[in-house]
């Protein structure tokens, strides 16, 4: 499976901090906003991502992540030239999807929780049909709404409905098969102008081909569209590392523990970083000083 993510749009909400940057560059804490969603297809196991991005804004995120070689990843870059809808995606990335399933990801989408590690590892394996989750949330009008049966199964899709018929909202996470491109080339503009993620879903639910991940009360879910939120993600996100003392999308912790990089190769990742707390935690992952690196580094030059 490959990874999408669409990191678009203008963050008109956030002006005047998105006037001349991308929201999801701005900081969660201690890191892009950025890092949260990459770190999600990370933990899934996905390797070849595309990031789609905004003219503007698309040079800032290959300075930030290149190639992603670095990471043991393969990441490529493309352009949406207006926010046109999240069904676009799948447009734009038509090439580099391939005959691959794909994963879909907002670029301003947050989650931490133990168990869903393990949801979206299984949604990997998907080979038909699409699988979206329900996020229980008290004012569910502001997103996609699912409506949930007995059994489990979606019985109906809205997006920002006046009156939800449920209160499990979508979060902007999605798995599909390889016709996600042919139906997404298919969907026709809605009343907003845009190409909708909801007509996607809605066809694979017609085709009954699409499957719903309730996610319990041990997941945390958070947006980051207005100020309160994004500094609500910030506050969230401080208080378990300082608790835990374990980083939260760390790439990088990601990336070593998951074998797509050495110990060596997370401590130079690491020794640039050293007078933040972020490069020392890295360094303590390798179980390495700053004076084991210099000595490696030293032999590795000849020194």
């Amino acid at each position: 499976m490959k990874g999408i993510i669409l990191a678009g749009g203008s963050g008109t909400r956030l002006y005047p901090l998105t006037k001349a940057v991308s929201k999801q560059i701005l900081p969660i804490y201690d890191k892009p906003m950025i890092y949260y969603p990459l770190s999600i297809l990370m933990l899934a196991g996905i390797k070849e991502i595309l990031l789609i991005s905004t003219p503007r804004d698309i040079g800032g995120f290959k300075e930030l992540f290149g190639d992603g070689r670095h990471l043991g990843l393969m990441i490529e870059y493309a352009i949406q030239e207006k926010p046109n809808g999240l069904a676009e995606a799948f447009i734009i990335g038509e090439e580099f999807i391939g005959d691959s399933s794909v994963a879909l990801i907002l670029g301003d989408n947050i989650f931490y929780g133990t168990n869903f590690i393990d949801f979206i590892e299984n949604a990997t394996s998907l080979k038909i049909g699409g699988i979206i989750f329900g996020c229980y949330v008290n004012d569910p009008s502001a997103y996609g709404v699912v409506e949930i049966g007995d059994n489990g199964e979606a019985i109906s899709i809205e997006e920002k409905p006046k009156r939800p018929k449920s209160k499990f909202a979508i979060p902007g996470l999605y798995f599909f098969d390889n016709k996600v491109i042919e139906i997404a080339k298919k969907v026709q503009p809605s009343s907003r102008g845009e190409v909708e993620i909801t007509s996607i879903l809605n066809e694979y639910l017609q085709r009954g081909k699409l499957k719903v991940e309730v996610l319990g009360r041990g997941l945390a879910w958070l947006d980051t569209g207005t100020n309160e939120s994004l500094l609500n993600a910030s506050n969230f996100v401080e208080v378990i590392q300082k608790r835990q003392g374990m980083y939260i999308a760390c790439i990088e912790e990601i990336a070593y523990r998951k074998g797509y990089i050495s110990k060596q190769e997370l401590m130079e990742l690491a020794y640039p970083l050293m007078k933040t707390d972020y490069g020392k935690y890295l360094m303590e992952l390798a179980d390495s000083t700053v004076e084991e690196y210099s000595l490696a580094y030293s032999s590795m030059n000849g020194g």
